[in-house]
């Protein structure tokens, strides 16, 4: 299994210590670094940063929000970051949920996210394998556009710049069984929320039979302390506000699959009491027992032991939301 560092995105400004952090995890033999976006900094600037204080390790978006950008944009982010960093690039992608979509992008969010997920894939790959210009004739995502105020003048188009690699990974967020069998067939990897060594049914039968070389990239909170209880106030922190605040009372995709993992009562009063102003009492309202099992909190030993289990399922790649140093390097011992 492999080790990633999850940087996730910027609160209220950049992260002082972040290039640090990432060029630790390098020094300390992670194989990848990744970035994120939800409506603020983006996935991709921080990533380039990155790319230009380190040498080997891989660089992730986890995840680039689809309704940001089209997807040939996309393409055009990661091919060049691809070059500027020798082929070290990584794209992850997520469709997000009506409340970013429409709220922050200003977009609609499509009736059927799994053919606007598949559409877009599709023409990222177009791009990346420079075979033709690029054509598809989708119902979200239609190359060259053809809709009713079109100019009739579009022509397909090939890029400009040769990809350093035709084949540069991608990778999507997803979270319902339909979304994760999607998945498994159109990408070459899976970055799963809230996993469980315990629970991989949640996420449907398509994960027991995942092909060779795919990978499955859950991102987890670690922390290295003595104080179990303590420790996971973070991730608790981190869940109130998903759970509760990042979606719609009647569609919120997270508390859905905290729902489908055998918490759909707290999952429910999670959202009235964050959604009704009282966010303090909706972190507290967190099984302390979900918060663990998706999470390595406690001292090393504990941490040790339970690592087993995450490597005993299908996950490759474990990114690591860590605070400080001390955890990067522990678990990169217990790992080794």
């Amino acid at each position: 299994m492999r080790l990633g560092l999850a940087l996730g995105y910027w609160g209220r400004g950049p992260s002082p210590d972040h290039v640090e952090l990432a060029c630790e995890a390098e020094r300390l033999g992670y194989d990848s670094v990744w970035t994120a976006e939800s409506w603020g900094s983006d996935a991709f600037t921080p990533l380039t940063w990155i790319a230009a204080r380190t040498s080997t390790i891989k660089l992730g978006t986890a995840v680039a929000q689809m309704a940001a950008r089209s997807p040939t944009t996309t393409a055009m982010h990661a091919l060049t970051l691809d070059h500027l960093s020798g082929g070290r690039m990584m794209l992850g992608l997520g469709l997000s949920g009506p409340q970013v979509v429409e709220g922050w992008y200003g977009r609609p969010f499509p009736k059927s996210p799994l053919t606007a997920t598949r559409e877009y894939v599709d023409v990222v790959r177009q791009v990346l394998r420079r075979r033709a210009p690029v054509e598809l004739d989708g119902r979200f995502h239609s190359h060259p556009y053809r809709g009713p105020d079109a100019t009739g003048l579009g022509r397909p188009l090939r890029s400009i710049t040769h990809p350093l690699r035709p084949d540069l990974p991608v990778l999507l967020g997803a979270e319902g069984p339909r979304n994760v069998a999607q998945t498994i067939r159109i990408a070459d990897g899976w970055l799963p929320l809230y996993w469980s060594p315990n629970r991989p049914d949640a996420y449907g039968p398509a994960v027991a039979e995942l092909p060779d070389g795919f990978r499955v990239a859950p991102l987890a909170q670690v922390r290295i302390c003595d104080d179990v209880t303590e420790g996971l106030l973070p991730v608790k922190t981190m869940l109130g506000f998903y759970i509760g605040g990042m979606g719609h009372a009647t569609r919120n995709f997270h508390a859905d699959l905290m729902a489908r993992m055998g918490y759909e009562e707290e999952a429910r009063r999670i959202q009235e009491l964050f959604l009704s102003g009282r966010r303090e009492e909706a972190v507290l309202a967190v099984p302390d027992a979900f918060a663990d099992e998706i999470s390595l909190v406690g001292p090393r030993e504990r941490v040790a032991e339970r690592l087993e289990s995450w490597r005993k399922g299908p996950v490759t790649d474990l990114l690591v939301v860590a605070p400080d140093r001390t955890t990067l390097r522990v678990l990169a011992e217990l790992n080794s």
